[in-house]
């Protein structure tokens, strides 16, 4: 069997490719993947799968035909918020999927926010049209439930990623913290000087070397570069390419300081502790199911030595999470791993 993947592929962007990782890990051997990616030529080499251009028309269309099922491969492909594009192009690849007759599979979604009528009734039907759907948070379980469309709630199948180490890791300096920052309109330049003078507060109290870990170099990379001057000698920039790698980076990390939300989850599923700073739902819908600590952004303190204190306090006091709850998140996210067998057997 043939199967299409479509997701924000071969864009640079760690949470996602992550996801890819995990899906072609996850497929059973006996499905080809076809993945639909940014960077066609990068995602083939990576992954030694069969890869075109996902906005290619004609290629498209041809790799829909010549397959049997398309995945939406996870991560929060339908919403409206950031772009009004992007659930039109899924949507409207996995309509023409459904009417070519083909297995489809909405797999380990995170939907929303939606915020139009046109694309909640796009969706809508989308789901409904689905032959398996697996999504990864409670409010994306209950919308569908609101649908009356059947469905799997499971942790993101990130958690399951196989990690890899990163040899370079054993000559820098101990302890290591972990920062994620990522371009968004609250983190102003006002909020970024004030992150940057706590991180030098903080790191000056704990003596930990920073690691700058930009997940998506078009928007993670001019700011880790604006912070690292700061912090002359104590920190290095890492721009990691393989998402098992960049998870095995947290295996030998303190603490972690994420925007990004795939971010936090391989820090917590590698034993590292988390601070979470949010601008977005799923970041927060992530605190709360694992109590991590943090801030919306859009409310963040203005006071440097006040952030950096209690960076501080968490550093020294905060419970990790357990490794019998980390194996627990870890087997729920194979839940997405059987729904794939379940389809394709």
């Amino acid at each position: 069997m043939r199967s299409l993947l479509s997701g924000y592929y071969g864009k640079g962007n760690g949470g996602d490719e992550a996801l890819l990782a995990t899906l072609l890990q996850m497929l059973p051997s006996h499905v080809t993947p076809v993945v639909l990616s940014g960077n066609p030529e990068e995602t083939r080499d990576r992954y030694n799968v069969e890869a075109h251009d996902r906005m290619a028309i004609v290629p498209v269309l041809q790799a829909l035909r010549s397959c049997d099922a398309l995945i939406w491969g996870g991560g929060s492909l339908i919403q409206d918020v950031t772009s009004t594009i992007s659930p039109f192009y899924y949507g409207g690849l996995m309509g023409l999927a459904q009417k070519m007759g083909l297995k489809t599979i909405a797999w380990a979604q995170g939907i929303g926010p939606l915020v139009r009528p046109q694309t909640r009734w796009m969706a809508r039907q989308n789901f409904a049209g689905c032959t398996k759907v697996s999504v990864r948070d409670r409010a994306s379980a209950a919308l569908l439930s609101d649908w009356q469309i059947p469905h799997i709630l499971a942790p993101d199948p990130v958690w399951a990623l196989a990690s890899k180490p990163l040899p370079e890791l054993e000559n820098l300096p101990t302890p290591r913290v972990a920062v994620t920052l990522r371009q968004h309109p609250q983190l102003t330049p006002t909020r970024l000087t004030n992150l940057t003078r706590a991180l030098v507060d903080f790191q000056k109290a704990t003596q930990a070397f920073i690691l700058l870990l930009p997940f998506q170099k078009s928007e993670d990379l001019g700011i880790a570069q604006a912070i690292q001057p700061h912090l002359a000698d104590v920190s290095q920039i890492l721009c990691l390419e393989d998402p098992q790698i960049l998870k095995g980076v947290f295996r030998g990390v303190e603490m972690a300081i994420g925007m990004r939300l795939h971010s936090l989850i391989m820090a917590a599923a590698e034993g590292c502790c988390c601070f979470a700073l949010s601008y977005d739902p799923k970041v927060n819908r992530l605190m709360e199911d694992l109590t991590i600590p943090g801030w919306d952004l859009a409310t963040l303190p203005d006071d440097p030595h006040f952030i950096s204190q209690t960076w501080l306090e968490h550093y020294t006091n905060s419970q990790r999470i357990s490794p019998e709850k980390i194996q627990f998140l870890i087997d729920g996210a194979l839940t997405h791993r059987d729904l794939l067998h379940q389809v394709f057997t």
